[in-house]
């Protein structure tokens, strides 16, 4: 049992295959816009580090250079009788400032370095928040640009390192050249050797450094699960029905078993690492010592002096271990840069739904109103027809409803109206011009949508009411009337803080309330916007029958003049709507107001009975 799941563990690791050499490098084409990125959020911080890296880059050859000149003086001495020479204690001060500038100049680039990392994070999350608000549902809700989405978050944070490995490739590579020329001053065919000798085991680092990258890209569904597990598994939203349900173990098995499946594959991985990247490291090392013993076995003949040797020594390994480190370091780099593919790709991602160039700014006030003319449409991606030839209007002034079974369309219609999507087929006019002309942000301006899925802001009272018009969040009196309107002031005031108050439980002193609370709270922010059109989706789906009569008699009277469409199931509520459209299979099945449709007899009658009955 133990060999075939290795085995599988095995497949799943080589299945992972590595890119091929095009693929890798053509992954260093991220490196520009990388670089790009992190000058544009921290040039003087950045102009420093390369600074420093360059000055503490030259010291080690300088050191070395000066070491040779102070043992060649002592040899003569104490060999020949030669006399120090008059310079001498020059020469061993030069060596402690240059060990001294050494230390202050890797600390200042560290210091740069560090505040670096620290912006371009900060770049790096506003950009991706910037860029993410700019995206439509529909990239949302496509589980590939959200894999994306979620890849690019984390890399975010966690590629801050390379920052710190290009200023390290930086220093590796001039100290690398200037220790190159020393030893090439004396043997110049040893340095073609330390190459070819460290290559092995720089080939093999890339090879494991992009399986690494294979196997994240191909676990991201899965530590995405993980995230999902961990949440329901102890949030205060599914607590309950984890106690009374007994599902606790359930959720920490499932995780449990996915963290072990991620653990053995990264294991296997790192194992095969471990082997090939030990024998390939030997074959660089065996290199180092072999041109060693060749600059001891010269200096024994007495072809170099013992400061040479000191020199060449020095030189050689430190030219072996900044050649290992460039070629890890950059291995490294090209590794980020493959990770980086995901963050530029997701910077790539346009929206589906967006404004034309010179897009029409949306009429004030709207004369004629909305129109839907034989609009269907379908969910990107999926072929089932959601609405079908759907035509209604929605004319100034005019209070609409939509009734119909879960599924129908109901929801579809306002994210139609709103163009969070764009029609498949038909048009939606304003004012008989496609909808689609007009300028995005100005349409939504004139629109006051709440959803039964509103969010709960673990915000202020004040701030929660003000997202409504985020402009007027300085505004107490515009937020007050909106509470006023919405009853939400009978709410606020009595909470310990009142406007100032922390809703939700997420923080210290936080204070959460029942559904029906929040939902007047959200009802607010709609009447804050103060909007040509306003959508309510369920808007008293937590209310009990009196406040929900409290709140549509205030609704009535607040929209007047206006136009508002509601969803509902309660048809206490969509009988005040002037027009009722019953949706049936995606599409009108009958419209009318509540007298006339009860006299037809038809779905929306049954419906309503079936609904009264429950109440005698």
């Amino acid at each position: 049992m133990d060999s075939a799941k290795e085995k599988t563990r095995q497949e799943t690791v080589e299945s992972a295959t590595a890119p091929t050499l095009r693929e890798r490098l053509k992954a260093l084409n991220n490196v520009p816009p990388v670089l790009g990125m992190i000058w544009e959020a921290a040039p003087r911080e950045v102009f420093g580090g390369v600074l420093f890296r360059v000055l503490v880059a030259v010291l080690p050859a300088a050191a070395l250079f000066v070491t040779k000149y102070i043992i060649d003086a002592l040899v003569a001495r104490y060999d020949h009788g030669t006399a120090i020479p008059h310079y001498f204690w020059w020469l061993v001060a030069a060596e402690f400032a240059l060990a001294c500038l050494g230390m202050i100049f890797s600390r200042v680039a560290d210091f740069c370095e560090t505040v670096t990392a620290d912006l371009f994070t900060r770049y790096i999350g506003k950009r991706i928040m910037e860029h993410a608000s700019r995206l439509d549902l529909t990239s949302y809700e496509d589980p590939v640009v959200y894999d994306k989405m979620d890849r690019a978050r984390v890399q975010g944070t966690d590629r801050v390192a390379m920052i710190r490995a290009m200023g390290q490739l930086i220093q590796q590579a001039i100290t690398t050249l200037t220790l190159a020329v020393q030893v090439a001053f004396y043997a110049p065919w040893i340095l073609p050797i330390l190459f070819v000798a460290v290559l092995p085991a720089f080939v093999g680092e890339t090879h494991f450094s992009f399986l690494g990258y294979s196997l994240n890209f191909r676990q991201t569904p899965a530590r995405r699960e993980m995230d999902y597990l961990r949440i329901v598994g102890g949030s205060k939203d599914s607590i309950k029905e984890l106690k009374l349900f007994g599902l606790g173990p359930f959720f920490v098995n499932r995780y449990t078993t996915i963290t072990d499946e991620l653990h053995a594959q990264t294991v296997a991985l790192a194992r095969r690492k471990l082997i090939a990247g030990t024998f390939l490291t030997l074959l660089g090392t065996l290199g180092y010592y072999g041109t060693y013993a060749y600059v001891i076995y010269e200096t024994v003949l007495g072809r170099f002096s013992i400061g040479t040797l000191t020199l060449l020594t020095g030189a050689i390994a430190g030219a072996s271990t900044n050649i290992q480190a460039v070629f890890s370091t950059f291995s490294g780099i090209a590794d980020q840069a493959l990770f980086m593919t995901d963050l530029l790709e997701f910077f790539a991602v346009r929206p589906r739904v967006f404004s034309k160039p010179n897009a029409l700014r949306v009429p004030r006030p709207i004369r004629q109103g909305f129109e839907f003319r034989n609009v269907s449409f379908s969910y990107p991606g999926h072929s089932r027809v959601v609405l079908g030839n759907v035509s209604f209007t929605l004319e100034r002034g005019e209070r609409i409803a939509l009734v119909g079974e879960n599924g129908q369309g109901k929801t579809t219609i306002v994210k139609l109206l709103v163009r969070l999507y764009d029609v498949t087929a038909g048009q939606i006019l304003l004012d008989g011009v496609d909808l689609r002309e007009y300028e995005l942000e100005d349409l939504w301006k004139e629109i006051g949508v709440i959803f039964q899925d509103f969010v709960r802001y673990e915000m202020s009272a004040a701030q929660n009411i003000a997202m409504g018009r985020i402009e007027q969040a300085q505004s107490e009196e515009s937020i007050r009337v909106a509470a006023e309107k919405s009853l939400a002031d009978q709410v606020i005031s009595r909470l310990p803080k009142k406007y100032g108050q922390m809703l939700g439980s997420r923080f210290e002193g936080g204070v959460d309330l029942s559904g029906g609370e929040w939902q007047k709270i959200a009802l607010a922010r709609a009447y804050l916007r103060d909007a040509q059109l306003l959508i309510l989706d369920e808007p008293t789906a937590s209310l009990d029958a009196r406040s929900e009569h409290e709140v549509f008699q205030r609704f009535a009277e607040l929209t007047e003049g206006k136009m508002s469409l509601l969803i509902s199931h309660r048809f206490s509520t969509v009988r005040m709507a002037n027009r009722i459209l019953v949706l049936e299979n995606g599409r009108i099945a009958e419209q009318g107001a509540h007298d006339e449709l009860l006299k037809n007899r038809g779905r929306y009658a049954e419906m309503f009975e079936l609904q009264a009955a429950n109440y005698r």
